[in-house]
């Protein structure tokens, strides 16, 4: 289809337009030479705004490219039309394609334009603050990593920072989709374009506009809506070879009219019209008019596909896989319960803490929460090292020193047998033990929170046709059945103790049987995110390895998201059938009347162009965000 500009595609429409009526005033209600004189012109014009700049391109494309573009069809017709006398008809042709086509353009690009609006909330001032404690005013473009920034109550964040004094709320809306303000305080991340709402915030610059979540975003959307689906590439495969189809029919068609009727000037008009009728624009069109909404409504929800090949395998997939960690929990962990063999929780809470302190994990970071409780201060460790799924090692100042699951402790042959330990290891919570060496020092119990979302998520999964749920844990058994539980997953959905690679191992199992997605941080499960079918990465906004490690980024921590998402798909899916068998069922009532009947040439432009708009309308319907509805709904 024609890819004019919206500007210069409504003043050729308007021309083709004018030309049509100026046509019609002089051979209906005009005579004489003035009559001629305005018909003549009249059509020129038509022929000239709506068939000329189509033409070309089609004529480029086939030149350059080698690409029998649909355009050129409609522009045959025309000719053709013009050729045996119709020359009313050809120019209604000609403004009936061209109305579509700006139709067509003005649709599309709102499915396009839809992320880019993002573009229109970035701030374009910020105010810096300097060494000496003076506040300018700057352009936000200047601004570069370690800046601090003043953010004001209904400011914008001018780029991704990380808040440094203050405390408030953020609209985060325009990034995570959340519609709930976000209560953040030192140390907390804040995302560029997002509003703080109230308290008055400074912030160190983490990122340029350049690199910042935003440009990440708009980025990622642009390349997904530039990688076609399988369905658009074979819709585009078809499209070429049924053009050059429907030319030679259409010959063949002329020569037979003849044979039958003995006149080339009808023989003509009917070939131009079997031309027309039978061009499958609807159809090529139908299936990018609803990628490019689908693409667009996930993205203002806070769900970035990368390409309409995920969106499309999504709607197959009947087995979810999820990460525990992180995913279906908040992530964030909280210590209940301190056994310290020597009877010093104190010095064996900052022990561990201190050991914990060089690890990034949710466990570690509970440590290091409730370390800050008690107003302990943390001592150096050296030699740090993470042993995946066991635990981490390091020396302090009194020597080599460990801290893990069962796991680590059988590494380094210690014992976890004491009966001090019991009520810790039957609370079926995570166990993290401390030692050196062969010696156990003590343990404590974290505890998880499930998140609020996570169990509404997954019935809401299994309700739309997901046949199967696994979780996958690198937790001992009875953590994971308590979480399971919560989640009323049956204990063969429950798979815990796992490493990464055991992880692997399973979805590659379970994806030779069913379309499976995995979903998990984006990081640590890299591997089991790759080998899924659709590797979805939760809770990626700021995070540059999430977002370019799965095929479908959720920005929020929403599970719901999620839900919604795979919903977004079905109905994508469900659309575009819906398109096709609409163009192919139009397209072959059309091909009927043209063949059979005396189908007026008009009359078949009109279900031509009309039923190539009425599938770019139904594309068009997936823009109502049925993200956002799936999360007003509850679920």
């Amino acid at each position: 289809m024609p890819r004019l500009t919206i500007d210069t595609s409504i003043v050729l429409t308007s021309a083709t337009i004018a030309g049509l009526g100026m046509t019609l005033a002089g051979t209906w209600l005009l005579d004489g030479d003035a009559g001629l004189r305005t018909t003549l012109f009249g059509a020129a014009l038509a022929y000239g705004a709506g068939g000329v700049p189509a033409g070309w391109r089609a004529l480029k494309a086939l030149w350059t490219e080698h690409v029998l573009d649909i355009d050129l069809l409609m522009i045959v017709a025309a000719i053709a039309a013009a050729a045996v006398g119709a020359v009313i008809e050809g120019a209604v042709l000609l403004m009936l394609f061209s109305l579509s086509t700006t139709l067509e353009e003005r649709a599309m690009g709102q499915a396009r334009r839809a992320i880019e609006a993002l573009m229109a909330l970035r701030p374009e001032t910020a105010f810096r603050k300097s060494a000496d404690g003076s506040v300018e005013e700057v352009a936000a473009a200047r601004l570069v990593a370690g800046d601090i920034v003043m953010v004001r109550p209904g400011a914008r964040v001018p780029a991704d920072a990380t808040i440094v004094a203050g405390h408030g709320s953020l609209d985060e809306s325009t990034i995570t989709g959340e519609s709930m303000p976000v209560s953040k305080e030192p140390g907390g991340k804040v995302f560029e374009a997002t509003v703080n709402l109230d308290g008055v915030l400074e912030v160190r610059i983490t990122h340029s506009l350049e690199q910042s979540t935003v440009a990440r975003m708009i980025a990622l959307v642009t390349e997904a809506q530039a990688a076609r689906a399988p369905s658009e590439r074979f819709s585009d495969w078809f499209g070429q070879r049924y053009t050059i189809a429907v030319l030679i029919g259409s010959v063949v068609a002329l020569m037979g009219f003849y044979w039958f009727l003995q006149d080339w000037q009808s023989a003509l008009y009917r070939a131009a019209t079997l031309l027309v009728a039978a061009s499958p624009c609807a159809i090529v069109i139908s299936v990018p008019a609803a990628i490019l909404s689908a693409l667009s409504a996930a993205a203002r929800g806070g769900v970035l596909f990368k390409g309409g090949a995920a969106l499309e395998t999504l709607a197959a997939v009947d087995v979810f896989a999820f990460d525990k960690t992180g995913t279906l929990t908040s992530g964030r962990a909280d210590v209940t319960g301190i056994v310290a063999l020597d009877g010093d929780e104190t010095a064996f809470l900052l022990a561990l803490a201190s050991v914990e302190a060089n690890s990034e994990h949710h466990i570690a970071a509970a440590l290091r929460r409730e370390a800050e409780r008690r107003g302990l201060v943390l001592h150096p460790v050296q030699d740090v090292q993470a042993i995946p799924s066991a635990g981490i090692v390091g020396r302090d100042a009194e020597g080599p020193v460990w801290a893990g699951n069962t796991r680590m402790a059988e590494m380094m042959a210690a014992s976890t047998d004491e009966v001090r330990f019991r009520a810790l290891q039957e609370s079926a919570e995570t166990v993290v033990y401390l030692g050196r060496g062969a010696q156990i020092l003590g343990a404590v119990s974290v505890a998880d929170q499930l998140r609020d979302t996570s169990a509404g998520a997954l019935a809401a999964l299994r309700a739309g046709g997901v046949k199967s749920i696994a979780m996958m844990t690198g937790d001992r058994r009875g953590v994971a059945l308590r979480v399971g539980k919560a989640l009323a997953l049956q204990p063969d959905e429950i798979h815990a103790e796992m490493l990464p690679e055991d992880k692997l191992r399973l979805v590659g199992e379970l994806a030779e049987s069913s379309k499976i997605a995995f979903v998990g941080d984006g990081v640590n499960d890299a591997a089991a995110l790759a080998r899924a079918d659709v590797g979805i990465a939760m809770g990626a906004a700021g995070s540059e390895v999430a977002l370019q490690a799965a095929d479908v980024a959720l920005l929020s921590e929403d599970m719901e998201r999620l839900a919604a998402a795979h919903l977004l798909s079905k109905r994508t899916a469900s659309i575009i059938r819906q398109n096709l068998v609409f163009a192919i069922g139009a397209m072959l009532v059309l091909v009927t009347g043209a063949t059979l009947f005396e189908l007026p040439l008009p009359l078949a432009v009109l279900g031509h162009e009309g039923g190539t708009v009425l599938v770019v309308l139904n594309g068009l319907r997936l823009l109502k965000d049925p993200i956002y509805k799936t999360r007003r709904a509850g679920l």
